[in-house]
């Protein structure tokens, strides 16, 4: 299992970036993925999550500024990020699991991307 992601970078609050992550190495509809970050000092939490089933979740910080997408054909996980605020700078790393029973747990997740960075600058 191979996860890589792309698309980050800095920008000025307010602006907006797309993440992408690119899967290969298993079935992509059998996972549960996920976008997590992680600040300077802080713990990794999550961002948003694409559940098997088709549920999609948020974190209450992120709710109606970040939208959590995929590609099945081309196994791509995506992650718009509009609005963006300085408290969103982070590591943000892609993630998933096959057979998930707590998805806001980072310990729950196998597999991870190498992470890259996002910078917000007020």
């Amino acid at each position: 299992v191979q996860l890589a992601e792309s698309g980050g970078g800095s920008v000025q609050s307010g602006g907006s970036l797309r993440l992408s992550c690119a899967a290969s190495g298993f079935t992509f509809k059998k996972f549960n993925m996920a976008w997590f970050r992680q600040a300077p000092g802080k713990e990794r939490e999550e961002v948003a999550r694409f559940v098997i089933e088709g549920t999609i979740g948020y974190a209450d910080s992120v709710k109606g500024r970040f939208d959590i997408s995929k590609d099945n054909a081309k196994h791509t996980l995506y992650l718009q990020m509009n609005s963006l605020k300085p408290e969103d700078t982070a590591m943000y790393y892609c993630a998933l699991e096959e057979i998930l029973i707590n998805p806001h747990s980072p310990q729950d997740y196998t597999y991870w991307g190498q992470g890259i960075q996002v910078t917000v600058s007020s």
